[in-house]
């Protein structure tokens, strides 16, 4: 019986192609994304939660392989999954008394398998820092006022990620700098005071309480007709000039498919604002502004075609 031998050429080939397979694993199987944040409040413990999520690109990696660490002031650290989600690790690290910035990288060391041969990996990040800020909240420069009142609060070490809570329900707020955040006070009932509070990756922050005053306002016209593509003027009146910081008119309509117009804020100073409003799919609703007169203006809308 006569038995084909390979070739030394093929044997050439195949150690050629298997190389270059693993080469072109080499380092891409996992795409690595710092989850810590560049800046975390100050707490008493001064333990803080640094994560990491690798995603794997890869179907090569062998399960069970992966191993992800972080390297902080040359010292290695073990991190854990997370409970969050697949792919996310973390670690609870507890900086050293005086310190208020860390410098770190993430490690993941992992292991692929190509044509029944094993090989180790590794990916890892640049050098990531995170700061420790003192937070504290002052106070907020008015605590009254009405719907759309745009609220300034200072204090000190806000963040992007902060987020103001009216009676636990989140309102819009805007990052104004790390000593300043604002809010609008969101379309809740007037003659009520309302608690206020912070929220951010340190937990919530109570600020103290909002009282929520009655406001009128007019609209012109009181109804829309229009047809697709067409646009109207509609005029809203306030009793009084918005405050610093304008108001914002909380308007929102149930056929949006049907209506397109900006968003509306009345400028500081002023008590009068006209936007476009333009026809979009035929169809039949209202606008509603929520907040004034007695909780909700209502503005019936009809658009047809052409």
């Amino acid at each position: 019986m006569q038995m084909n031998q390979i070739s030394p050429a093929r044997k050439i080939l195949s150690s050629i192609v298997a190389g270059a397979a693993l080469l072109l694993l080499s380092g891409c199987e996992y795409t690595l994304t710092n989850l810590t944040p560049p800046t975390l409040p100050e707490n008493p413990s001064s333990i803080y939660t640094l994560q990491l999520r690798a995603d794997s690109r890869a179907t090569a990696v062998v399960p069970g392989s992966v191993d992800a660490r972080i390297v902080i002031d040359g010292r290695d650290f073990p991190m854990t999954p997370s409970a969050i989600g697949d792919g996310i690790f973390e670690i609870e690290y507890q900086l050293p008394a005086g310190r208020t910035e860390l410098a770190y990288y993430y490690v993941v060391q992992y292991t692929v398998e190509v044509s029944g041969r094993r090989t180790e990996r590794e990916a890892f990040t640049e050098l990531q820092r995170t700061s420790i800020v003192s937070r504290n909240v002052l106070s907020m420069i008015a605590n009254r006022g009405p719907v759309g009142s745009r609220i300034s609060v200072v204090g000190r070490g806000f963040s992007q990620q902060d987020v103001i809570y009216v009676e636990g329900n989140p309102a819009r707020t805007v990052y104004e700098s790390p000593n300043a955040i604002a809010f609008f006070v969101p379309a809740l009932e007037a003659n009520r005071n309302y608690r206020v509070a912070l929220g951010g990756g340190g937990g919530t922050t109570t600020i103290g309480t909002f009282r929520v005053d009655p406001s009128g306002a007019q609209v012109s016209p009181t109804f829309l007709a229009m047809t697709t593509g067409q646009r109207q003027t509609l005029t809203f009146s306030l009793p009084s000039p918005a405050p610093t910081g304008g108001v914002l008119l909380d308007v929102t309509t149930d056929v949006p498919d049907s209506v397109i117009m900006p968003e509306v804020i009345v400028p500081q100073g002023q008590s009068v604002i006209t936007v476009n409003v333009q026809g979009g799919r035929p169809g039949q609703g209202a606008l509603y502004l929520r907040g004034y007169g007695a909780g909700e203006i209502t503005i019936p809308v009809t658009v047809t075609a052409p």
